[in-house]
């Protein structure tokens, strides 16, 4: 269903380029179509920023409701931005107070790089924590996203996330545990999922609290969770948005870095990613970069695009089932009142009625 430009943002006029069903508004209030209010905390940095847009935009937008989805991104304040991202947020982006006064149908929080292992001492731990407890009573269901994840089960469960000692970096088969929940109705019972972490919540911490487990990999651990209450809340530790070049782009930065002096070690591949050609493509990159960089030469330019034409995204149709899923849930249980969270008759503690599921 389409998605409504409702604002200039620019990442409305990338969705049309590429192809998906974008109104303008002033065609989009003619019809007589259900709205859904989506809004999308994107605490990335500036760099991810816009990417990160597309992303979730792109899955909304390929749900298959009967809908008219207008999106609604903000981010804190608290997070330091440089010059272009704050135009662009300055611009583009409401405020929380925005969103609070006009009302949302879901959300969706993105996560954010840190600095330091503490969530707790996070410039955006607060701020946090006060959207998430006006979401979990005016907000039919939040989706949290990777990092959010670690800090809604820390601020709101008591579990604090595990590090692992290394990067989990790559793309990992996954199976559904839990098949009677809608959220994973009709999607494959077992699918990849991109990871891109250095800690993790694992499953006995998740069902400590009471929330259930729906998608784990025997390598990556859980991806898919929900909240006691089944809805309210789903975590996601994976990152089932990412573009198929997203982790391409990641691991460029990293060599990038590794060139710079940033880091010491040169960056392992992403795991289950990159062909074996393409391996072979980018350890003889290495070979010449160890040469510039012994020689004091300037650094070569990857051979991005060749790599890029031999990867295959073997997520996306999963990622886009889950989703759809949480929006057509979210269609079911909100009223058309966004101030009221649930129907009447609904039991909030319950809306799916899953409890003897």
């Amino acid at each position: 269903m389409p998605l409504v430009a409702h604002t200039d943002l620019p990442t409305f006029e990338r969705m049309k380029q590429e192809g998906q069903n974008v109104l303008p508004r002033d065609y989009a209030l003619q019809q007589d179509i259900r709205e859904l209010h989506v809004g999308l905390l994107n605490m990335m940095p500036d760099a991810a920023l816009e990417a990160t847009e597309r992303q979730f935009f792109r899955l909304i937008g390929e749900s298959n409701q009967i809908a008219q989805f207008y999106l609604h991104p903000f981010t804190l304040k608290e997070l330091k931005r440089g010059a272009k991202g704050q135009e662009h947020v300055d611009r583009f982006y409401e405020t929380f107070e925005q969103v609070k006064a006009q009302g949302l149908d879901a959300l969706i929080i993105t996560g954010a790089n840190v600095q330091g292992s503490e969530l707790s001492q996070q410039p955006f731990w607060r701020p946090l924590i006060e959207v998430i407890d006006w979401a979990y009573e005016n907000v039919t269901s939040t989706l949290c996203s990777c990092l959010t994840t670690h800090a809604v089960m820390e601020f709101r469960y008591g579990q604090k996330r595990r590090p692992l000692g290394f990067k989990r970096w790559g793309v990992y088969s996954h199976r559904v545990m839990d098949r009677r929940h809608p959220l994973v109705t009709g999607v494959n019972t077992r699918f990849d999922v991109p990871h891109s972490r250095f800690n993790q919540i694992d499953r006995e911490q998740f069902e400590t609290v009471g929330c259930r487990v729906l998608v784990e990999s025997a390598q990556a651990g859980v991806h898919l969770a929900v909240s006691p209450d089944l809805f309210r809340l789903v975590f996601f530790q994976g990152h089932p948005e990412y573009d198929v070049i997203s982790l391409l782009k990641e691991y460029k930065r990293e060599v990038l870095h590794y060139a710079n002096g940033d880091r010491a070690d040169y960056p392992p591949f992403v795991e289950n990613y990159f062909t074996a050609q393409s391996e072979a493509i980018l350890d003889e990159y290495r070979e010449q970069l160890e040469a510039a960089k012994a020689r004091g030469l300037p650094i070569p330019e990857m051979p991005e695009e060749i790599v890029a034409a031999q990867l295959d995204n073997t997520w996306h149709d999963s990622a886009e089932a889950v989703i759809n899923n949480w929006i057509g849930m979210v269609y079911q249980l909100t009223h058309h009142d966004r101030r009221l969270p649930f129907k009447a008759g609904v039991n909030p503690d319950d809306p799916l009625g899953l409890r003897g599921r």
